[in-house]
């Protein structure tokens, strides 16, 4: 087994300082959907500067550096215990070079551990053995202001009006926009889960995120639903940053898990502007980056 430690910082320099193509094209689409000298133009200016001077000095993207979550998907036979340490080593790397905020705050004493590493859930290493020889990591960096507004929502909900439906989940996601207000760092992506259980349905909102913006559902009815979440966020006049304007999410993306029968859950993972996820692949000894 070949040592990944300085391929995966690279992964992390790539994901905390070089927003995605994809990203950034949504962002530039973006400004030219506000009106010239209003706020939200400006903040949309202004990110995008920031996305340039980040990619050009090699800095990070946003000051909060996020929590790094993993999910590796590796071929019959590679030590997980090695690729753990292997990610854990990059990790406080990248930290000690200042591509990562040391981020990692010990719950009941309060002390920050200086280097990104805590129990075995920080950073977050999701593994899965796949078959064919291909080594693949994802990294995602999910910034703290956009965690607090996610929200889950148990189904159904007669505050809502909402019912064990795709109508039902509707109103939830706009709920939880709604109720972010700009917070999570508007214009925000939703990561949206429905079914599961509680901790599942979560982990899969985020892992839907994974997805390019640009890219369309397989399933027609979440293909529908996801763009009428994203039409009908954006007519709710929060705007970039909550200043107002069009552009309240840039793209919605939906999943589906099976549940219990007693069991409604829809789980919404908002994702702030800075959406900043990389891919390394590993085939045949050679690496590459997406």
């Amino acid at each position: 087994m070949i040592d990944l430690t300085d391929p995966i910082l690279e992964l992390i320099r790539l994901a905390a300082t070089d927003l995605p193509p994809d990203v950034e094209a949504g962002l530039r689409t973006a400004v030219g959907q506000e009106e010239p000298g209003s706020a939200a133009r400006g903040a949309l200016e202004t990110i995008l500067k920031n996305v340039e001077m980040a990619r050009q000095d090699s800095t990070p993207i946003c000051q909060d550096t996020g929590t790094p979550i993993f999910y590796v998907n590796y071929p019959e036979g590679w030590s997980t215990r090695l690729l753990r340490s292997q990610i854990q080593q990059a990790v406080a790397e990248a930290t000690r070079r200042a591509f990562l905020r040391p981020n990692a705050v010990d719950s009941l004493t309060g002390k920050n551990s200086g280097n990104n590493l805590g129990d075995e859930h920080f950073p977050t290493i999701h593994f899965e053995e796949v078959d064919g020889r291909i080594l693949k990591i994802d990294l995602m960096l999910k910034g703290g202001g956009c965690e607090n507004v996610g929200a889950q929502y148990s189904l159904p909900n007669s505050e809502l009006g909402a019912g064990r439906d795709l109508a039902g989940v509707r109103k939830a996601a706009l709920d939880a926009v709604q109720k972010a207000q700009g917070k999570g760092c508007a214009p925000g992506i939703l990561g949206v889960a429905i079914g599961g259980d509680r901790g599942s349905s979560f982990l899969a909102s985020k892992e839907v995120l994974l997805r390019q913006l640009d890219d369309s559902n397989p399933d027609p009815e979440l293909d529908d639903l996801e763009k009428r979440l994203t039409r009908e966020a954006n007519q709710l006049g929060i705007g970039p940053m909550g200043f107002g304007g069009n552009t309240t999410v840039l793209d919605t993306k939906i999943t589906s898990k099976h549940r219990l029968p007693a069991s409604f859950f829809v789980s919404v993972s908002y994702m702030c502007w800075a959406y900043r996820r990389r891919q390394m692949i590993v085939e045949e000894g050679q690496i590459t980056y997406n």
